[in-house]
Formats: C-alpha cells, sequence, structure tokens
C-alpha cells in the first residue's frame, strides 16, 4: 500500500514525535470543534445520555472523587447492575476534574476519541505507513457518525475505542512469527479484550468471533497454547467479579434491551432481508457521501490493475506490479517461491482486518435489536479499508496528473467530506431548547437543602423525565433523585397516599399514556397538595412543581416488616414483596427506610436474638440488597429456628444459587427433614444444586421434577391474597 515500508515500532526521534504531533494536531481540531458546537447546543439529555451521567456520578462518588467515600467493592459492584462499571468509572473520575454538568462531563468522550484516534494511527501505520496512517486518522475523525456520537452522552465512542483497541492487538498476536505469537502481546490483548467487555457486554459482538479464531489458531501451535490459556485466565479473571455479583440483573437488563426492545420498536425478523440490509443502508449517511464513493473507486483501481495489469491506465505507475512478497510461517520454515498473483491477494495485516469488519458487521447485523449507533465500533475499521481506496485513489491521480495536483485533489476530497459532516453536525443543533430544570431544581433545594429528596416526575418526554431530572438533581452535591410511578392506575393511591415532591407539566404531560394523564389531573384536584412554582417547557407547556401541603401517611418500614415475616408462607408472601417492592423503591429513591429497618431489626436482636420479624427483615434486606452471603446467615438461623418450615432452607438455597454456590444450596436443603425435601419446590432444588455441582447423571431427574415444582409455585401465587393498598387518612 504504502511507497515506504513501515516504520518499526521502536521508531523514535524527531521524525516520530512530529509523527504524533499531527494525530494530536487532528484530535485537537476534532475536539475544538466538539467543544464549539456543545457550547451551542441546548438540548436537555435524554433518557439514555441521563442514565450514562447519573452512572459516571454514581461511580466518581463510589471512589471517593465526587463529594462521595469508598464504600468497599461490593458497593461498588452494585452501581452496575445491567451494563460493566469501566466507562462509568473512567467517566466519573474525568467529571472530578472538568465539573458533573452534561458539557463538562463530555470532556470523557474526547479523552475516549484520543484513544480510538491513537489507536487508528498504530494500526493505519502498521498496514501502510506514516502517511496512511495520517489518512485513517483524518478519515475516522471525520466520519459524521462519529462525530456526532461524540457530543452523545453514551457508550458507543467508549465502546468503539475499546473494541478497536483490542482487535488491534490481537491482530499483532495472531500475526506470524516474528511479529506475533508472543506472550507479551498476548497478555497485552487479553488486558484489552477484558477492558472492552467491562465498557459494555456488546463488544461480544464484534471480539466474540476474531478471539475465537485467533485463539483456534494459536492452539494449533505448540508455542503459544500456553498464552491461549493465560489470555483466557487473564479476561476471566478480569469480567468475572463483576459478572458473578451481578449476573441476574445483567441477563434480565440484556433481554429488555435486546430482544423486548426489538420487539416493541419493530425491528425486521432477524434473518429477513430488511435486517440483512438494515445498516448497509446507512453507510453513506455514517462513513460520508464523499467518503465511501471516493474509497470505491480506489478499490476498483487497485483491483483493476492486480486483475489486469496489461491494462496501464488503471496503473499509478504505469508499469506492472511486482509479485507480493513472501510471507513467514509460524515456525519460521522457508516460504514457498513466490509467483506472480492472479487475483486479489491483500498484504498481510489487511486480511485480519477485513475479517474483523465482516465478523463485525455480520454479528451486530444479527443482533435482533437495531439502532443506528450499534454499528459504531465497526466504522473505524471499514474507514480504515476504504482509506486504503483512497491511498490507491491518491497515487494513481499523483502518477496521472503530477504528485501536487494529486496530492491537492485528494485534500480537497478531505476537505469537502469535513464540510459535509459538519454541516450535518450544525443542522442537528437545538440551540432554542428550553430548559426548565436548572431552576426547577435549584428551587427545590432551596426548599430540602442537601436533604436525600425523591421527586415523583409524572411527565415522560426526552426532555423531561426521571433521568435527567436526577442528573441535575445531583449535581454540584446534590441528593435530589428523580423518580416515575403512576403509569399505571392502580400505583395512584400509593402516589396519593406517599409522595412528597412532585413535577407535573401543563397540556399532555408529555407522554401518551393515560394514566399519567389521569393522575396529574387528581392531584391537581386533591387539596393536600399544593403547586411552589412553575417553568416554561417546550411547545408552549409549563412545568410545575408540586408538594404535600400535610403531613404524608406513616413511612414504609412496618408494611416492609410485615412483608418479610410473610415469606414465611412461601411464594404467596413472596409474590406480595414483589408488588409492593418496586412501587415503594421509586417513592424512596434513596432506600432510606432500609437503613431505618436494618437499625431497629438489629437493635431488636440483641434484646431478643430469635425475634422471627427482626430476622426476616434481616434476611430480605439482605437479599434486596444482593447480599447472597449475608442473606445466607439469616435465612440458615431462621431455619435453626423453625425446622419444619420448607422455606427458609428454600431461600438459603435460592441465595446460595444466585451466588455460584451449588454446595452450600445442597447442604441447606440437606438438613430439612425427609418429608419436606420430598415436596416438589425442595426436591427440584436439591436436584438443581447436585446438576450444578457437577453430577450431571441427576439431570433427568431434575426433568423429571421440574415441572411440578413449576406447578406448585403457580398455585401458590394464585391463591395469595391481594396486597393491601395504604388507606387515606
Amino acid at each position: 500500500m504504502s511507497d515506504t515500508a513501515p516504520a518499526p515500532d521502536s521508531a523514535r526521534g524527531p521524525r516520530e514525535w512530529r509523527w504524533w504531533a499531527c494525530v494530536a494536531a487532528l484530535w485537537g481540531l476534532a475536539t475544538a470543534w466538539d467543544r464549539l458546537w456543545l457550547a451551542r447546543d441546548g438540548r436537555i439529555p435524554s433518557w439514555d445520555q441521563a442514565d450514562y451521567l447519573n452512572s459516571a456520578l454514581d461511580h466518581g462518588r463510589a471512589l471517593g472523587f465526587l463529594s462521595g467515600s469508598w464504600q468497599g467493592w461490593a458497593a461498588l459492584l452494585d452501581l452496575s447492575p445491567k451494563i460493566p462499571p469501566l466507562a462509568s468509572l473512567v467517566n466519573g473520575s474525568v467529571m472530578a476534574l472538568a465539573g458533573d454538568s452534561p458539557d463538562q462531563a463530555s470532556w470523557s468522550l474526547s479523552l475516549w476519541h484520543a484513544l480510538l484516534l491513537a489507536v487508528v494511527a498504530a494500526w493505519g501505520r502498521q498496514l501502510g505507513g506514516r502517511r496512511f496512517a495520517l489518512l485513517c486518522v483524518a478519515l475516522v475523525a471525520l466520519s459524521p457518525a462519529l462525530m456526532a456520537l461524540r457530543v452523545d452522552y453514551t457508550l458507543d465512542i467508549p465502546l468503539t475505542a475499546a473494541t478497536t483497541l483490542a482487535l488491534w492487538l490481537l491482530g499483532r498476536w495472531q500475526a506470524t512469527v516474528p511479529r506475533g505469537g508472543h506472550l507479551r502481546q498476548a497478555l497485552l490483548a487479553a488486558l484489552a479484550i477484558a477492558a472492552a467487555l467491562m465498557v459494555k457486554q456488546s463488544a461480544l459482538l464484534l471480539l466474540a468471533l476474531p478471539a475465537a479464531w485467533a485463539a483456534a489458531a494459536g492452539l494449533r501451535w505448540r508455542g503459544r497454547r500456553l498464552q491461549v490459556l493465560l489470555a483466557l485466565a487473564v479476561v476471566l479473571a478480569v469480567v468475572l467479579p463483576w459478572l458473578h455479583h451481578n449476573w441476574i440483573t445483567t441477563l434480565g437488563g440484556t433481554n429488555r434491551a435486546v430482544l423486548e426492545s426489538a420487539a416493541s420498536e419493530g425491528d425486521p425478523p432477524v434473518f429477513s432481508v430488511a435486517s440483512l440490509l438494515w445498516y448497509l443502508r446507512l453507510l453513506p449517511q455514517q462513513l460520508g457521501p464523499i467518503v465511501l464513493p471516493a474509497g470505491l473507486l480506489g478499490f476498483v483501481l487497485a483491483l483493476g490493475n492486480r486483475l489486469w495489469p496489461e491494462l496501464r491506465w488503471l496503473s499509478a505507475t504505469g508499469g506492472p506490479l511486482r509479485a507480493s512478497q513472501p510471507r513467514t510461517s509460524p515456525h519460521g520454515e522457508d516460504p514457498a517461491p513466490a509467483r506472480e498473483p492472479v487475483g486479489f491477494d491483500p498484504p498481510s495485516g489487511w486480511g485480519w482486518l477485513l475479517g474483523c469488519a465482516v465478523a463485525g458487521w455480520l454479528a451486530t447485523t444479527l443482533s435482533p435489536n437495531k439502532d443506528a449507533r450499534y454499528i459504531a465500533p465497526v466504522l473505524p475499521l471499514l474507514l480504515m479499508l476504504l482509506a486504503a481506496g483512497w491511498w490507491q485513489l491518491g497515487r494513481w491521480l499523483c502518477a496521472r496528473l503530477g504528485g501536487r495536483t494529486g496530492a491537492a485533489l485528494l485534500g480537497a476530497g478531505l476537505l469537502a467530506s469535513g464540510t459535509t459532516s459538519a454541516t450535518a453536525a450544525v443542522a442537528a443543533l437545538r440551540s432554542s431548547e428550553p430548559n426548565p430544570l436548572p431552576a426547577l431544581i435549584a428551587r427545590l433545594r432551596s426548599e430540602v437543602g442537601d436533604a436525600p429528596t425523591t421527586l415523583l416526575v409524572v411527565p415522560g418526554s426526552p426532555s423531561l423525565n426521571e433521568q435527567n431530572v436526577t442528573t441535575y438533581g445531583r449535581m454540584g452535591g446534590g441528593r435530589i433523585e428523580g423518580r416515575r410511578l403512576g403509569r399505571r392506575r392502580s400505583e395512584h393511591p400509593l402516589v396519593l397516599e406517599r409522595a412528597e415532591w412532585l413535577l407535573l407539566a401543563s397540556g399532555d404531560q408529555g407522554t401518551d399514556r393515560p394514566g399519567s394523564r389521569e393522575l396529574s389531573l387528581r392531584l391537581r384536584s386533591d387539596d393536600r397538595f399544593g403547586p411552589v412554582g412553575r417553568w416554561p417547557w417546550s411547545e408552549g407547556r409549563q412545568v410545575e412543581l408540586w408538594r404535600r401541603r400535610g403531613q404524608a401517611a406513616p413511612p414504609f418500614d412496618r408494611d416492609f416488616i410485615r412483608l418479610a415475616r410473610g415469606l414465611e408462607q412461601g411464594p404467596a408472601g413472596l409474590a406480595a414483596v414483589f408488588e409492593r417492592i418496586g412501587p415503594e423503591h421509586q417513592l424512596d429513591g434513596h432506600f432510606l427506610y432500609q437503613q431505618r429497618v436494618r437499625r431497629w431489626a438489629l437493635e431488636e436482636l440483641q434484646r431478643r436474638p430469635d425475634d422471627r420479624d427482626a430476622l426476616w427483615s434481616l434476611a430480605l434486606l439482605a437479599t434486596l440488597n444482593n447480599r447472597p452471603v449475608e442473606a445466607g446467615r439469616w435465612y440458615g438461623r431462621l431455619q435453626a429456628l423453625e425446622p419444619d418450615n420448607p422455606w427458609p432452607a428454600a431461600y438459603r438455597a435460592v441465595v446460595s444459587l444466585a451466588d455460584w454456590n451449588p454446595g452450600a444450596a445442597g447442604e441447606a436443603l440437606a438438613r430439612l427433614p425427609a418429608d419436606l425435601r420430598r415436596q416438589p419446590i425442595p426436591r427440584s432444588l436439591t436436584e438443581l444444586s447436585a446438576v450444578l455441582s457437577g453430577k450431571l447423571w441427576r439431570v433427568p431427574t431434575l426433568a423429571g421434577v421440574l415441572p411440578d415444582a413449576i406447578e406448585s409455585v403457580k398455585r401458590q401465587l394464585e391463591s395469595a391474597p391481594a396486597p393491601e393498598q395504604p388507606k387515606r387518612r
């Protein structure tokens, strides 16, 4: 590809630093544009953006950087129940330096973009030399899709940077000796893969096939087998602690984000023509209307030059191509004699890049949930491939029109591409969108100070929702949490009896849910609530801050203790807990009731060690807080106190299985009397514990008893009494 051989990795000196200075200058220009765009744009963070901002702030506080303190590893892992924490840890650390407003927090995206450009530069230099690498960097920086994501506070730019780094390092390791196959390369690639997975689990779409290919190839050679095993151990050591802590919520969140979202958004079936072409139709818009055709034209020139060297009008030099360079086998054997190619045979390294791009494209296309953002990690790979077409086109122009003219035309193409991307970005500006949240939150903080406060948000729109209320409510050390409740009519009595602060809106409430609109009308007509202030919103509407005038209903504490004690009834009591806990957590976004109940229960146990209410309350609190070891301890004490009740042992087995400890689950169930162990649910849990302990020959027994257990649970849930609703005082 290049007219000069790529510089070795160890090259140093003025030329090396000048080249990196050019890369840094391109990043600086892109960052300056991003900051200017953010300064002109007035949009409010939407659901996803606000959610990621809140997560970054949570992690920054957990690290002690943002008006918080270190609470231990378990508390840190609690903050990332559905998405791995690495990006939020980095972004939260940047917040501590740059500030916690949305625009200030966006500096973290600039740092992730710097990593992306650095990796593209290094990968491009490896493929075609320094000048070609600068072309790759320029195309990535000018991509309309990536330019838009650089100012959109999501995980797409961090994920793109992390996966590109992982693929590049993995490619360096899987290369033939002496360039590849070193232990240091394997460990670096493993760390990069683990880091990408800890940014977002969807990194698997980009990394699974290339990593499997590289590992399978490495296992064929004796010198690389140990490296593959060590690399796998590194990845597992990094990922497993988080996955072990959050695997249940991760599976549930992934199911909702992929399968349920695909169904609700009307995405096409996976193997339909519309699905297979879904991302292909976006390429001109995402890569640029100039970048794509120019790159394809360069490929036509390269392919024609390769297949028909006698067609001199295609040749940049006017002469036939040389034979491809001989390659070295992994064992360093003498290569076969070189011969004139008869097809398109890209140089070493390009096959890996092409394979990674195709694999990533295929895996992303086959994912049920479709969104233009999800293809972002593949775009740098495609842009580097298109850069090869641009490079060939530039060489052809230089040979036909002269070096200066050809370079000028290539530069004009880059300038035109940047102009089209900038024009699209300017068209996306929303400089006049009203933002009532700063003034509203300031008014609320003047009333509550730094006290932990939950603001119930009735509207639900991209510009006003519980997530961005939390974002603004926690800026500057605030402790205001936005929550949403009342979309279902069955939740209205709880809202009317327990809510303290509410956010309403005039007109349609910014939502098409009839339940939310009806709740707004009921609140306005209830003399227990009154307005505190109002501020202009969009489309002529206003947002209104309301508060309770009188004293709220008694706190949730006593009801929680009663619900916890109901767990001794089995699934019937569990149904009441599930029905009530979710809404109560919306009303108490700080979970203050848990602190009070825990304090009460521990004091009760000091006076009466066998107090059932206290033990059940502590067991349920530990279960809700994802503390399986602690929960198992409380359930164990209850099992000792109630040997004829199968449910403490069953709950203890469940939390032990959730903790990946089937042995402890089996031991708890083995202590039950024989007649209780034969009941459908304890028996199925016993068989499941045995199978997960490695006794696979008991799978048929598990399959036989599991239907009876499921039917038993259904019967008990159907017979459970309806949950009590708070009565109006």
